[in-house]
């Protein structure tokens, strides 16, 4: 059930106007029901709605950031590796069947090595924008399923997330080594051009699909805090997502 999520559009009924946060009489009855309020503890606030969707947000992003941050959280990872752009990829392929394949190979490492390095910075803006984002289109986030804080977030956050990684993303693929090895690689096989781009769209590659690997890992310790009691680790998270006893 969507408890959580029946509580924010019950929240959106209330008319305007209403001077407290707490939803009165039997719609907060209803309320404490569908959202899993404790006995006793009485209906759940907007603030507290707002407060456990973003908790779950934090605490998930913290996870994924402990995972991913470190030696082998891209690389190791068959889920979210990232894979060279496809031109380079269709060679490397090629190059692999004779056992040849090492420079494009090393590239693939570097460039993966740029994404972990990167995570701590990725971590510093995603709870940046959780913390100033407001969860108040009660419709959209009921419709989205177990996930939908986080489908939300990124929906909201995309365009500058990306705006705000790429220059953190392009070091870390300058300091690993990644752009010297592009470059070798277009020269041997033929790719060559201007450098600019070339790492341009390196870097474009490695932020896109560096960021899809956080969200995933992140929606899945939503949906993880949504359905499993021992993964709410906050009086917070308990008391907004917390069954009915």
């Amino acid at each position: 059930m969507r408890k959580l999520m029946f509580g924010a559009l019950a929240l959106a009924l209330v008319p305007a106007g209403c001077e407290t946060t707490t939803i009165p009489g039997e719609l907060g009855t209803i309320l404490g029901g569908v959202a899993g309020s404790p006995a006793g503890q009485g209906a759940l606030s907007q603030a507290e709605i707002d407060a456990g969707l973003r908790e779950a947000l934090t605490v998930g992003t913290n996870i994924v950031a402990s995972q991913l941050g470190r030696t082998n959280g891209y690389f190791g990872d068959p889920r979210i590796r990232i894979p060279l752009p496809k031109t380079y990829r269709d060679i490397q392929t090629n190059l692999a069947r004779v056992g040849a394949s090492a420079p494009l190979d090393d590239l693939e490492l570097r460039m993966n090595r740029a994404a972990e390095a990167a995570v701590p910075e990725a971590r510093s803006l995603i709870l940046g924008a959780v913390r100033s984002i407001t969860i108040n289109d009660a419709l959209q986030i009921l419709n989205g399923g177990d996930t939908a804080a986080t489908d939300f977030l990124r929906a909201r956050t995309q365009t500058q997330l990306r705006a705000s990684f790429t220059p953190y993303v392009r070091q870390s693929l300058a300091q690993s080594g990644a752009f010297t090895s592009l470059e070798q690689a277009a020269s041997q096989y033929g790719l060559g051009g201007v450098t600019s781009n070339l790492q341009a769209d390196l870097t474009n590659h490695a932020v896109g699909l560096g960021l899809d690997g956080i969200f995933l890992y992140v929606a899945e310790e939503e949906k993880k805090i949504r359905e499993n009691p021992v993964a709410r680790t906050s009086e917070i998270l308990r008391r907004v997502f917390g069954n009915r006893t």
